[in-house]
């Protein structure tokens, strides 16, 4: 496999390695102890490809004090991700570590402290530079779904490190440019924000309150529930649903299944306000599918195991390729004749259906959490008429797609904007930018 240079043959002038003094791997330590607690910083700390930390909380470890004191993080050093990766984002991603509480990186982690010389924000930006080129690809080992980047081979990938001055430079140049940019991404951000809320309330209100806001109104019983007009009802779920059916979990392949194939659908397919179906992971061949468990449009699916945000999300199986069966971490409903399916879907999505799914959960709440099937016959959501309710499915299906289209644009706008700001990075690495040639 080939390697992935972002300089010129001409300016390939060293080893990436010569830009570091050293490089350790982390340590995970114990439980924290109280003693020998000290912010253990993991990948999920990075922020995406920006290279830096993101402002989470962060995660306490025990550290015996001869293991800390080889491989402690100061300020200026960096942190560099040498195991994880996903099937979308290569692993390699370096951060710059600017904290001053006693850390530790951890052992899929590797602590890389700049040489002499170097200036650390400049070999963050250096990094980052050859990163977003695919710089690590060529060094990474594929294991058990796990990317191991191999990082001596890594540090042999030859750069142009110019003079301590110019370094400082280039770097404060960036810090300054980037800056600019990542407020605008932020900005972009608060607005899809803004706009999934204001679409959430559209649609809670709809599904609650009905598309009249002139109809008359009644007290439903139900104190978080409040007003529903006068003509609807409230009701449990377990009486008007009919079988409630849990997946199946066979040993999956990694690939997404092709057409014609054997999948079983991921609790993935759910998380989105529509049914995602390529959440799929292949059957191997020698499993025997299961018919019982294919899908078919317009099952309604509700995510029974799931982080605390999705719990519950549901979905309506819009159109399927076929062959595709539902995991165990999915319920499969059966809607009786009294519910439209689109409706009920939109109001599982709703926080008055979250508001009942969480009382009942199981599991610890930073992790993965449970709803069991008695908790998805008890909900209660008001019963509106056969035909509003179909009325307020179809409302819904235009509200989320009239939203979509305008994230789409904002979505894009943020897409283009982290182009340029890797762009700029690179540019002004590789001595391109006449103004930071001087």
């Amino acid at each position: 496999m080939g390697e992935i240079m972002i300089f010129a043959k001409g300016k390939q002038e060293q080893r990436l390695k010569w830009a570091f003094e050293s490089c350790k791997n982390g340590a995970w330590g114990v439980e924290p102890d109280g003693e020998d607690d000290v912010v253990c910083i993991r990948a999920a700390d990075f922020d995406g490809q920006s290279g830096r930390l993101n402002d989470g909380e962060r995660t306490l470890r025990a550290v015996d004090t001869e293991t800390f004191d080889k491989v402690a993080l100061r300020p200026g050093d960096l942190v560099m991700e040498k195991s994880g990766g996903g099937e979308k984002q290569l692993v390699g991603r370096t951060v710059l570590f600017d904290d001053t509480r006693p850390s530790v990186c951890s052992n899929f982690l590797a602590r890389c402290r700049p040489a002499a010389g170097i200036d650390p924000a400049y070999l963050n930006y250096l990094m980052l530079a050859i990163y977003v080129g695919r710089g690590t690809y060529p060094h990474i080992k594929q294991s058990t779904g796990i990317q191991n980047l191999d990082l001596g081979s890594y540090l042999d990938t030859r750069v142009s490190i110019p003079e301590w001055a110019t370094q400082q430079r280039i770097a404060r140049f960036l810090d300054e440019k980037t800056a600019r940019i990542d407020a605008l991404i932020e900005k972009k951000q608060a607005l899809l924000e803004r706009l999934a809320e204001k679409r959430q309330a559209l649609i809670t209100q709809a599904v609650t309150k009905g598309l009249n806001p002139d109809v008359p109104m009644k007290p439903s019983g139900v104190d978080w529930l409040g007003d529903i007009p006068a003509h609807w009802q409230q009701n449990r779920l377990r009486f008007t649903v009919g079988r409630i059916e849990q997946g199946w979990s066979p040993q999956c392949e990694s690939r997404q299944a092709e057409l014609g194939e054997w999948g079983v659908l991921k609790v993935g397919c759910v998380n989105g306000e529509q049914y995602d179906e390529s959440e799929n992971k292949a059957l191997p061949e020698n499993i025997d599918p299961e018919p019982q468990y294919e899908i078919h449009v317009g099952d309604v699916l509700v995510s029974r195991a799931n982080t605390k945000e999705l719990l519950g999300s549901a979905a309506m199986v819009d159109e399927t390729q076929g062959r595709i069966m539902f995991c165990d971490k999915l319920y499969r409903l059966e809607i009786g004749a009294r519910l439209d399916r689109r409706y009920i879907v939109a109001f599982l999505r709703s926080p008055l259906a979250r508001f009942q799914y969480e009382r009942e959960a199981t599991g610890t709440s930073g992790s993965m959490q449970n709803i069991g099937q008695d908790t998805i016959k008890n909900l209660r959501h008001p019963l509106p008429p056969l035909n509003e309710q179909k009325d307020i499915g179809r409302w819904t299906l235009d509200v989320i797609k009239n939203a979509k289209h305008t994230e789409e644009v904002v979505v894009r706008s943020i897409f283009t904007l982290n182009e340029h700001r890797s762009a700029l990075i690179t540019a002004a690495i590789t001595g391109q930018l006449p103004e930071l040639n001087g």
